[in-house]
């Protein structure tokens, strides 16, 4: 199969590329290398050594034989490029994670806030209409995010991605209808990937692009099967107040002897998955698409509900760091229950990677090893959701 990545050089999209070139398909990576500014921006580094992306492919061809293309193309601002490789290419899937993907950041400046916008709204705008005027029938795969339904308690299991609800007509009957769950994003962000829901619903609806919405929780871990091979394929760690997750933060600060700092009393709770499973979750998609006229599949890619704090609590039991809790710079409850439905990938093949199982692994082949590359100076997250006023 053909297939377009878009953003194809970033956590989750270099180690998606490898996958899916590993299974036989005709890969070709959409990049502009934003992932890689933004280190230069906010002067840090992942805490693995990440090679120049034609680096990357050169080692990957040296040691599979498989070839992957790459197209340097912003694709959201350089939509005629796009159109044309689309049109060139004739994929049969693109998977789109081509948008800014961190919270913190998107809450840095208001100059952060607009480029998040600018960054994320057109870029899955452009792809949208790049299909429909090239007439290339691709099946879009999104990489979203569980942050679109919000972080508060919603009292029921949450669904993917619709919502049955009653209404009273005019004359008192009872009319049922099904809707988009409703948003509550929690970041500029999360706001961006709640339009994009908006636009694939209506592209679908008006010219019946096929799409798999997939709402991601937090991802944790660094490797997968094809980044272990070579250190010169090694997947980013991030783990700095802006771009980096959670677990991955408390595990590298376990690994240098920092606390692991909890943000409030860290009763959030959130949903993980592990960046093997990401990958994995994708192929499942890709491999199974909507039938033209489908509704926008919606899937909640995620395997486990944690506590913050109980997450903390296990990797102090593993390494024997100290907890330290720290003022929560975002705007949200401070306790929260989250109970989500994940049948759809479960159904269509996957076998979860279970969190504590994979923990020390990860802490002794990525944390501790690339510890000495760690500026702990990154680590506290500064980004505030709400500034006092003038």
């Amino acid at each position: 199969m053909r297939i377009l990545v878009l953003g194809g050089d970033g956590f989750c999209g270099w180690p998606t590329s490898l996958h899916l070139s590993a299974r036989g398909h005709e890969v070709t990576i959409v990049d502009n290398f934003a992932r890689r500014k933004a280190d230069v921006e906010l002067e840090v580094e992942s805490l693995t050594p990440i090679r120049p992306l034609g680096v990357r492919l050169a080692a990957w061809k040296e040691l599979t034989g498989w070839t992957v293309g790459f197209e340097m193309i912003d694709v959201s601002s350089e939509y005629q490029l796009l159109r044309d490789v689309i049109a060139d290419v004739r994929p049969e899937a693109i998977v789109h994670f081509a948008e800014q993907r961190a919270a913190p950041y998107s809450m840095k400046s208001s100059w952060h806030k607009r480029y998040t916008v600018n960054n994320n709204v057109n870029a899955t705008h452009n792809l949208l209409v790049a299909l429909v005027d090239s007439g290339v029938d691709a099946h879009v795969v999104h990489l979203g995010t569980m942050g679109v339904y919000g972080y508060g308690t919603a009292g029921a299991r949450i669904p993917e991605g619709y919502l049955n609800v009653t209404m009273r007509g005019d004359a008192g009957e009872l009319i049922d209808r099904e809707i988009l769950y409703p948003v509550d994003p929690g970041s500029v962000y999360h706001m961006t990937k709640t339009q994009d829901q908006l636009m694939f619903a209506y592209y679908n609806k008006n010219d019946a692009l096929r799409i798999t919405d997939l709402h991601q929780g937090i991802v944790w871990g660094t490797q997968t099967q094809e980044t272990r091979i070579d250190e010169r394929l090694i997947n980013r760690f991030d783990y700095d107040g802006d771009y980096g997750t959670v677990l991955n933060r408390f595990l590298m600060e376990a690994a240098v002897g920092h606390p692991l700092t909890v943000h409030g009393v860290g009763g959030q709770t959130r949903a993980f998955i592990n960046i093997q499973d990401t990958v994995r979750c994708i192929e499942l998609a890709i491999s199974s698409p909507p039938q033209m006229g489908e509704r926008v599949r919606i899937l909640n890619q995620m395997t486990e509900t944690h506590r913050l704090v109980e997450l903390a609590k296990l990797v102090s039991r593993l390494t024997g760091a100290e907890i330290s809790f720290v003022p929560n710079p975002r705007r949200e409850a401070a306790e929260n229950e989250l109970e989500a439905d994940n049948s759809g990938l479960l159904h269509l093949g996957l076998h979860p990677v279970l969190l504590e199982e994979a923990l020390l692994v990860e802490i002794a082949e990525v944390a501790e090893k690339y510890a000495h590359r760690c500026n702990l100076d990154k680590i506290p997250a500064r980004s505030l959701w709400v500034r006092k006023r003038r």
